[in-house]
């Protein structure tokens, strides 16, 4: 199965992962078809982030899964329950991404103040974008977060 060993997900998510695998399709070509980033329909697949019902539907048409079953798993009364996995992660992607936030995590935290001042950078209002950069000494893994700013709010 095309998920990470150890995140137990909802039946109705590992039928979307396996779909997408006997169909052989990328997430980035599930995303083209929904109209959306390749990151989110991921994120989606984890039940990380919610589909519409017309994304559901579309959905279903490109994976052939019976709607019926989307929209009874996903559908307007399922809402995500966000975060996954043990904290620290086990996955050695996982982790890698966790140890560059606990390594980094508090200058990136001082460079952010230094310039937009006291707030923090929203998940909930960010794209993430990730490109694979050919390098004589290895291919490279530019990961972008695109985050909009929120100050902290005076009272």
């Amino acid at each position: 199965m095309s998920h990470s060993a150890g995140t137990a997900l909802p039946s109705i998510n590992a039928l979307l992962f396996e779909a997408k695998a006997r169909k052989g399709l990328t997430f980035d070509e599930i995303a083209r078809a929904l109209g959306k980033d390749e990151v989110w329909v991921a994120a989606a697949f984890y039940g990380q982030a919610k589909f519409t019902p017309e994304e559901l539907n579309k959905v279903s048409e490109v994976l052939e899964i019976e709607v019926g079953l989307l929209q009874a798993g996903l559908g307007d009364h399922w809402w995500p329950n966000r975060g996954l996995g043990p904290l620290p992660p086990t996955d050695p992607v996982i982790y890698r991404l966790y140890e560059g936030v606990l390594v980094y995590g508090h200058a990136i935290k001082a460079i952010i103040h230094e310039k937009f001042g006291d707030g923090i950078m929203s998940m909930i209002d960010c794209k993430i974008n990730i490109e694979k950069k050919a390098d004589p000494k290895g291919d490279r893994v530019l990961l972008t977060f695109d985050g909009k700013f929120l100050p902290y709010a005076k009272w």
